[in-house]
């Protein structure tokens, strides 16, 4: 008997997240979410995106055996540009059609009772935090704070569930190597001939008024990207806390015009490969492998790289690029992911062309009308 239950957060969140690991089983490129983090991301009381959403988690069972979960959202941003339209994400389940079908109706009735016209996703919650649907690159993990997920998830999305692509996103790859000629010419003259632009790396000695810095430069630079919501100062604040015991300054810079910052970026050592021994749990050996494993880390995610609107005429980010390419260069690793980037994002995908980058990943966002959801 198939049956799917609304849960509870975040008394349910464990049962919700261990559900996981049986429908990834031999799947070694999966990366096991870190339960502590993860149930912290799901606590209405920590996190303050619950503060300006609705969000309902379901489970799936199967003769009382768990067998799939999704979350429905009403992202109270989202409706001031798309009104209407709710999101779904953590949608795990087994290769199984009704499955499917039995999590996507709850979640998409869910999202009609609250008025709703729409689904789109996956998004675990929205856009600032992991989405997409993988559809091509299944070979290699996923880079750190982004999803994985098992092939046939885009045979139940498109054919069972009549969901419909309405964006692509790409993760581009870099392979260690000199800094191309063109990107170093290109930063070196822009800052000689604008005295005015100064670069320097984040300063963790400073870290709150490093954040709103980040938050300033974010939600300005962003804001005409499609699927763009905007983020709270608390919002912001718990997930730059959720990142900072990662962050590596030689990585991480703000530029600035005079005194005004207009441009950063932000480039992680990929933690998923330390967060792969541990296995989800921090004890009794995961910190271990947590302390231990940053020596062992071979790649980098390009995590954020923006310019303010009003400056994207100008080529600030390659002085940006230059900056974080020359540090990596000094690191044992063995090269780059630049992700997520829009498909129509044609300046940054052909920045990231001329370093010599090339797409081997490919993310998928769909939508749905709930009133002829299937």
């Amino acid at each position: 008997m198939l049956e799917v239950r609304p849960i509870s957060l975040p008394g349910d969140a464990g049962a919700f997240l261990k559900s996981w690991w049986p429908i990834y089983e031999g799947c070694d490129e999966w990366v096991p979410p870190v339960l502590f983090e993860r149930k912290q991301f799901l606590n209405p009381a920590k996190n303050p995106y619950f503060r300006v959403a609705k969000v309902q988690c379901f489970m799936a069972y199967r003769d009382g055996k768990p067998v799939g979960t999704i979350a429905a959202t009403v992202d109270e941003e989202l409706q001031k540009t798309d009104p209407g339209v709710g999101m779904f994400g953590f949608f795990e389940m087994i290769d199984d059609d009704d499955v499917a079908r039995a999590l996507y109706s709850a979640a998409a009735s869910w999202l009609g009772q609250q008025g709703m016209t729409r689904a789109r996703g996956p998004f675990s919650f929205n856009s600032n935090h992991e989405f997409g649907l993988l559809i091509d690159g299944f070979d290699t993990p996923a880079c750190v704070a982004n999803p994985h997920n098992l092939p046939y998830y885009q045979r139940l999305y498109e054919e069972v569930l009549g969901l419909e692509k309405v964006m692509d996103w790409y993760a581009y790859w870099m392979d260690k190597g000199p800094v191309p000629p063109t990107i170093e010419r290109i930063a070196k003259r822009f800052l000689d001939r604008n005295p005015r632009i100064r670069i320097r790396p984040i300063d963790l000695s400073q870290w709150d008024s490093e954040v709103d810095i980040v938050k300033e430069i974010y939600n300005d630079a962003w804001t005409d990207n499609w699927g763009h919501i905007h983020m709270t100062d608390a919002e912001l604040h718990f997930m730059a806390d959720g990142l900072r015991q990662v962050l590596d300054p030689r990585l991480c810079f703000v530029a600035f015009l005079d005194d005004e910052p207009v441009a950063m970026s932000v480039t992680l050592l990929d933690y998923n490969q330390v967060a792969k021994k541990m296995n989800g749990s921090i004890f009794p050996f995961g910190w271990w492998h947590f302390l231990t494993g940053r020596k062992k880390i071979d790649a980098l995610r390009i995590f954020i790289l923006g310019v303010k609107r009003e400056h994207q005429n100008l080529p600030i980010g390659a002085p940006l690029y230059l900056a974080t390419w020359e540090n990596g260069m000094k690191m044992d690793i063995r090269g780059a992911e630049a992700s997520l980037i829009l498909e129509t994002n044609h300046r940054m995908r052909g920045a990231l062309e001329k370093l010599g980058a090339r797409i081997y990943k490919t993310y998928r966002t769909y939508e749905s009308s709930l009133t002829t959801n299937r």
